[in-house]
Formats: C-alpha cells, sequence, structure tokens
C-alpha cells in the first residue's frame, strides 16, 4: 500500500482545511486508516482513526473540531479540520494498519504517507 497525503497549506486561527490522503492497492477498504501528526522537536502523535467499518476515535485535543472518513470507492481518507489553532500546527500523515487495535500508538502502523504540512497562523 502506498499513501500519498495532501491539502496542508498556511490557515489561520480559526479556520478550516481538509486533508486527503489517496492510497494505492485493491485493499483498502480492508485497513484501518489514521492520521498522525508531529511538530517540530516532538513526537509523532496520534490525531484520529477510522476502522474498516466505519470506526472512529479522536484525539481528545481534536475531539469536535477534527472529522475523519474515508471513501472506499476512491480508495482515499480525510481529515476534516475546523477552529485550527496555532498548537494544531504540524506535519500530518496519514497511516494504515490491518487492524483497528492499538490505533494510538505509530509503532502498530504498517504503512505511512510522505506526510503535509499544517500551519494555522494569525
Amino acid at each position: 500500500v502506498q499513501l500519498q497525503a495532501c491539502g496542508g497549506g498556511l490557515v489561520q486561527i480559526g479556520g478550516s482545511l481538509r486533508l486527503s490522503c489517496a492510497a494505492s492497492g485493491p485493499t483498502f477498504s480492508s485497513y484501518a486508516m489514521g492520521w498522525f501528526r508531529q511538530a517540530p522537536g516532538k513526537e509523532r502523535d496520534f490525531v484520529a482513526v477510522i476502522g474498516s467499518g466505519g470506526s472512529t476515535n479522536y484525539a481528545d485535543s481534536v475531539k469536535g473540531r477534527f472529522t475523519i472518513s474515508r471513501d472506499n470507492a476512491k480508495n482515499t481518507v480525510y481529515l476534516q479540520m475546523t477552529s485550527l489553532k496555532p498548537e494544531d500546527t504540524a506535519v500530518y500523515y496519514c497511516a494504515a494498519k490491518r487492524n483497528y487495535a492499538g490505533h494510538y500508538s505509530p509503532t502498530t502502523y504498517d504503512y505511512w504517507g510522505q506526510g503535509t504540512l499544517v500551519t494555522v497562523s494569525s
């Protein structure tokens, strides 16, 4: 599975962005898909996950502001981000794993995209 993330950019505080992650391969629908982010000098943190059956989970810091979704027909997972804050500034990565369990940990993911930079500024 190859993953290609896009949609990052510069946005003002309180603004919105939608990230996309396109996957190759015929088995996309069977994977749980996650979004992580990494700010400069910090660890890669869990943001959101969506299972093959549509179950979702979010980091507390983004609950109510971010929404993860998937379109299996397009082999794409999305991260809709609203009410953005400066602390959301990071490189955002999409990742794929074969099962839903342990989705908080980046070490459990099998495939990673290249990352897309989101900068939230006044």
